[in-house]
């Protein structure tokens, strides 16, 4: 018989968009298979390493003063709103992403971490950036 909580890893693991999970500090937590296919690291290779893993370089700094901020706060402006950045793939290929991002938190409110979902528009973005 199923439990729930193997019911609840094997839809975090079977969905099609990428889920990752990022502690207090940042460091990943839980990386789904999505995430792997995206980002082309194994979950065994990310657990464990901070989501600098797939930040640019030259995106890190502004990641960090609002992932800080965000854990302090226990709020974040992109609550649940879907944003268009940017990502790198383990081959240091970039790509546009669309991201959602979510706080979550234990029973008392205190912030575990954030969860991110991301899907890859890589080719949505550069077909109309052609177009203009």
């Amino acid at each position: 018989m199923t439990t729930p909580t193997d019911l609840n890893a094997r839809i975090l693991d079977d969905i099609a968009d990428a889920l990752i999970f990022a502690d207090r500090s940042g460091s990943i937590v839980r990386w789904n298979r999505a995430a792997s296919a995206l980002f082309g690291y194994s979950a065994e290779e990310a657990i464990g390493r901070t989501v600098d893993l797939i930040i640019p370089e030259h995106l890190r700094a502004a990641h960090w003063k609002g992932f800080d901020a965000a854990i302090a706060s226990g709020a974040m402006k992109l609550q649940g709103r879907p944003t268009l950045t940017r990502a790198q793939h383990k081959s240091g290929r970039k790509l546009y992403i669309e991201m959602t991002f979510a706080l979550v938190k234990d029973f008392q409110g205190e912030v575990l971490g954030s969860a991110a979902i991301a899907r890859d528009v890589t080719e949505r973005v550069e077909r109309e950036r052609g177009k203009k």
